[in-house]
């Protein structure tokens, strides 16, 4: 496969991941950033890559072949109507009504991968809508944990994620990738490269430690936080990836580790 990245197993790894962190956030009436304010930050991707003197922070390291558009693509606020049918018709028309959000679609998708490297995400911008229940948790003081019943909340996002065709989505992303790139412009980043974020989004999604036991959980009145401060102090993506349980981790880490050879030529090592 030439270098193509699987766009829609991205938006479906979004889908799973955002139903967690929505919620979560909601219980915990934690603050969100405004949009505005990913635009004055530092990309993440310069603090997670190691550059060299040599290596400017802005070089592309994973470039993408976009597919050479037979017509000029429109701006990306008026791209919704071009890219929203090939995306429906990928997951289904229930599906897509019914999880996806059908404005600023590649806005969203961008917004969702720069951020969740980060401490803090926005909810305001995910690509789909939250699960629909809160959180289910066990146990009280200090044996409360996240439910074993806790991951049926994601069955419809796990089933999206494995189920989507692959071969499908290849030429939409790269069809479409200008556009994707221009919102990463948009975003306040002129000299990086939204494919390169990706793979910084993807390489610490896939560093989240999986736990043989639910972590312990605090909560002061409504608010939750891992008792480990090792796991407390951990990016927005990994902790979302802690929420939705070691099975549906290792479903999404199975395609995050297919989506980053597809998108960088590299095959990655399993954790």
């Amino acid at each position: 496969m030439k270098t193509a990245t699987r766009i829609l197993i991205a938006i479906a790894i979004a889908a799973a991941l955002a139903a967690g962190y929505y919620y979560w956030s909601q219980r915990n009436n934690a603050s969100v950033l405004p949009p505005e304010a990913t635009q004055s930050e530092t990309p993440a991707s310069a603090e997670q890559t190691e550059q060299t003197p040599e290596t400017p922070a802005w070089e592309i390291q994973h470039p993408i072949e976009a597919t050479p558009a037979e017509e000029p693509l429109p701006a990306v606020r008026d791209s919704d109507s071009l890219i929203a049918p090939p995306l429906a018709s990928l997951v289904g028309n229930d599906l897509w009504r019914n999880l996806f959000y059908p404005d600023e679609i590649i806005r969203r998708i961008v917004t969702t991968v720069d951020n969740l490297p980060r401490r803090e995400a926005s909810t305001k911008l995910w690509p789909v809508q939250p699960a629909g229940t809160w959180m289910e948790t066990t146990g009280s003081d200090d044996k409360l944990v996240i439910s074993p019943t806790n991951t049926k909340r994601y069955a419809q996002y796990m089933t999206l994620v494995q189920n989507v065709s692959v071969e499908k989505t290849v030429s939409v992303y790269r069809k479409f990738y200008p556009l994707f790139q221009q919102a990463y412009v948009d975003l306040g980043y002129p000299d990086a490269y939204f494919n390169d974020r990706l793979v910084v989004a993807i390489d610490n999604l896939l560093a989240t430690p999986e736990h043989l036991e639910a972590p312990r959980l605090l909560q002061d009145k409504v608010i939750y936080q891992f008792a480990d401060p090792d796991l407390e102090k951990r990016s927005a993506g990994q902790k979302i990836m802690l929420r939705i349980g070691v099975e549906n981790a290792q479903i999404v880490k199975l395609k995050l580790r297919e989506l980053r050879t597809a998108i960088t030529r590299q095959p990655v090592a399993a954790h």
